[in-house]
């Protein structure tokens, strides 16, 4: 059986500013890797939300057919809002609990759907902390970034 396994990570310079988000799409036999994907953009004026959140929604969108996959990201931003918080705000109405709107409310509405064709495993690791696929991700995030930066 093959897993799934896509990494994902955001990247800003200033916060807003210019940034990107990356994306590596494994499919492993056991430990060996099978095939691999690389995904990487970004924008000229964004948050490290937004891009956290935009690595994600990516990974899952690109898959071409429902799949069980693990999404593994350093954004406890993203995993804890897709996994706890978007519960409650989408019985609020996309409102927080002291009834605020949601930051990135259309990224989160667009994540939730993605999820929805898939059998989603969330998993959060520690960032910038030797973590393979994590640094792959986060080197695409930067490169994804570079464009924009460039032109600042």
């Amino acid at each position: 059986m093959t897993d799934l396994i896509a990494y994902t990570d955001g990247a800003c310079s200033g916060n807003p500013g210019p940034g990107g988000w990356g994306v590596l799409i494994q499919a492993r036999r056991g430990d060996a890797i099978v095939k691999e994907r690389e995904l990487s953009g970004g924008e000229a004026q964004t948050t490290n939300n937004r891009m956290e959140l935009m690595a994600a929604i990516t990974a899952l969108e690109t898959l071409s057919r429902p799949s069980p996959v693990t999404v593994v990201t350093d954004s406890a931003y993203v995993k804890n809002g897709v996994t706890s918080w978007i519960h409650g705000w989408k019985r609020n109405g996309w409102r927080t609990a002291d009834r605020k709107p949601v930051k990135n409310a259309e990224l989160w509405q667009r994540l939730d759907a993605a999820q929805a064709r898939h059998q989603v495993r969330w998993e959060w690791v520690k960032g910038h902390a030797g973590h393979p696929g994590n640094e792959r991700a986060d080197a695409l995030a930067r490169a994804g970034m570079a464009p924009y930066k460039a032109a600042t």
